[in-house]
């Protein structure tokens, strides 16, 4: 089953658009008002594609170059829409320490798409967070909301993921 990346056709509604431009009226004007714009933009939209940070430029005058280095810099920010089923791997020093790397890379090999990456039908996506906050359970990954934790060996994942998935691991 390889699944690969590729960039996802942006399809944001008029219904969005409109948000998103009371957002920048109600924001521009404010010191600092980008970050409050960016995390609210990402509310509507979910993620921060192009067309949506052209919309923030237009509307508040503030550079594309700026507004993508502050996008790629802070971590908060998601550049590519995440899967139907999103996967995110802990790789924070417990979970690292404990397996965390085995399990990223087993689950990337069943659902094919690397750490980043969405897979073309939108189905999958595979993340590697930072420290979630589940060092007690270590290591641990998420379906979606769903946590999966004290993982003995890389493995494990095979029967995890079958709940979630169409075909079997």
């Amino acid at each position: 089953m390889k699944k690969t990346k590729t960039t996802v056709a942006f399809t944001g509604t008029d219904e969005q658009r409109k948000k998103l431009e009371a957002i920048i009226t109600e924001f521009k004007d404010a010191p600092g008002a980008i970050m409050p714009i960016l995390q609210k933009a990402q509310d509507v939209y979910g993620y921060l594609p192009i067309e949506v940070q052209q919309i923030i430029s237009d509307g508040t005058g503030i550079s594309m170059s700026e507004i993508y280095g502050i996008v790629s810099f802070y971590s908060q920010f998601i550049l590519q829409p995440k899967g139907e089923i999103a996967v995110s791997v802990c790789m924070g020093t417990a979970c690292y320490v404990k397996g965390a790397g085995d399990i990223l890379d087993r689950i990337s090999a069943i659902i094919g798409v690397k750490a980043g990456e969405t897979s073309d039908d939108g189905k999958y996506s595979l993340d590697a967070t930072r420290c979630i906050g589940a060092c007690g359970l270590a290591p641990v990954f998420l379906v979606n909301e769903d946590v999966h934790g004290r993982i003995e060996k890389a493995e494990d994942v095979d029967d995890i993921l079958k709940k979630y998935m169409d075909t079997k691991v």
